[in-house]
C-alpha cells in the first residue's frame, strides 16, 4: 500500500533555538546542538542534512511522500529547504501566528515565494479566536494563491515544551472546529485539515465537517485524546469518521518530529490496525493513506 504523511514535523535548528530563548531568555545563546541534547535528541544539522535524513527515513519505511510542517512561526526557509532539495517527495507547511502584525507577509511570501502549500495555525498557542477577521485573511491570501489551511484544535500539548520545563499558557478555548467551519464555509477552494480527529473536539469536528465539505479530518498522533471520552476507541473513532465525514476527506498522518525516534512507525500499525478491525475496504484504505494527500497536493 502506497503511505503519504500529511503531518511531520521539520525540527530544525531554528526550532531549538527558539526554545531554547523561551527557557533561558531571549538573549540566551543557547545552540541548537545544546538544546537537543537537553531533549536527549540528535542535533538537527542543516535543514539540508535533516532533509536527507528524512528521505533516509521515509525510504526505510516506504513512506512516498511527507508535508513537513515549519514548527516555530518565522522557520519558513528551513522548510522551503528541505522541499527544494527533495521537491518530489515533500511538501511544505508551516506555522503561522495569525494574530501577528507581518502574518499576511509572512504568509503572501511563503506561498508565493518559497512554495509553500499550506499555513498552520495554533489558535490555542497564540491566543487568538478563530473569528478574528486576521484568520480570515490568511484564508483570502491561501485561496489567492492555491494553497491550504491546517487548524489545531481541541488539546494541545508540545513535549519539547513540556521536556524542557517551559510553561504552555495554551487557551484551548480558542481551538474550536465549529469556529474554523464557520470561516472556512466563506472559501469554499481552501482545503482546511483538522489534526487528530479534533484532539479531543471530535464531536465538534464530525459537526464542522458535516456543515463545511472543505474540512478534513487528519488522523495523526497516538490519538490519546480518547481518554477524554469513556469507552471509546481508536477503531470506534474511524467508525464514526468515515460515517460522516466518508473517505475522501481522512488523510494519514503519524505527527513525528524528532530523532533518533524518526518516521512514528507504531502510529502508522495501529491506524491499519483500526482500519481491519471496522473491514474497511482496500480502496477506502487508499484513499486515506495516500489518495487524499494526492489531491490536496498534486
Amino acid at each position: 500500500m502506497t503511505v503519504h504523511d500529511v503531518h511531520c514535523h521539520f525540527f530544525s535548528a531554528r526550532f531549538f533555538e527558539t526554545l531554547g530563548r523561551e527557557k533561558y531568555g531571549q538573549e540566551s545563546l543557547a545552540t541548537a546542538d545544546q538544546v537537543a541534547r537537553e531533549l536527549g535528541w540528535d542535533a538537527p544539522g542543516s535543514p539540508e542534512a535533516l532533509a536527507d535524513r528524512w528521505i533516509d527515513e521515509l525510504d526505510r519505511y516506504r513512506v512516498s511522500r511527507t508535508a513537513l510542517i515549519a514548527s516555530v512561526p518565522g522557520d519558513e526557509d528551513s522548510v522551503a529547504a528541505a522541499v527544494a532539495r527533495h521537491p518530489g517527495r515533500f511538501v511544505g507547511l508551516f506555522m503561522l501566528d495569525a494574530s501577528a502584525r507581518d502574518a499576511p507577509e509572512r504568509a503572501t511570501r511563503a506561498f508565493a515565494e518559497l512554495g509553500l502549500r499550506c499555513a498552520c495555525l495554533f489558535p490555542a498557542m497564540h491566543r487568538y479566536r478563530l473569528d478574528d477577521d486576521r484568520v480570515a485573511k490568511v484564508f483570502e491570501i491561501a485561496a489567492a494563491h492555491h494553497a491550504a489551511i491546517f487548524v489545531h484544535c481541541g488539546y494541545l500539548s508540545v513535549s519539547a515544551r513540556v521536556r524542557l520545563g517551559i510553561p504552555s499558557r495554551f487557551d484551548l478555548r480558542c481551538g474550536d472546529p465549529l469556529a474554523v467551519a464557520a470561516v472556512a464555509v466563506s472559501f469554499p477552494t481552501v482545503p482546511v485539515m483538522v489534526p487528530h480527529f479534533g484532539a479531543g473536539f471530535f464531536r465538534e469536528a464530525l459537526m464542522a465537517a458535516e456543515v463545511c465539505p472543505t474540512i478534513h479530518l487528519d488522523t495523526s498522533s497516538s490519538n490519546g485524546w480518547v481518554k477524554y471520552v469513556p469507552g471509546l476507541t481508536l477503531a470506534e473513532v474511524f467508525r464514526r469518521a468515515l460515517a460522516v465525514v466518508g473517505p475522501d476527506r481522512l488523510i494519514f498522518g503519524s505527527d513525528s518530529s524528532f530523532f533518533p525516534r524518526g518516521w512514528h512507525r507504531v502510529i502508522c500499525g495501529a491506524q491499519q490496525t483500526a482500519l481491519d478491525e471496522l473491514g474497511v475496504e482496500a480502496e477506502i484504505g487508499a484513499k486515506i493513506f495516500s489518495g487524499n494527500f494526492e489531491r490536496i497536493f498534486p
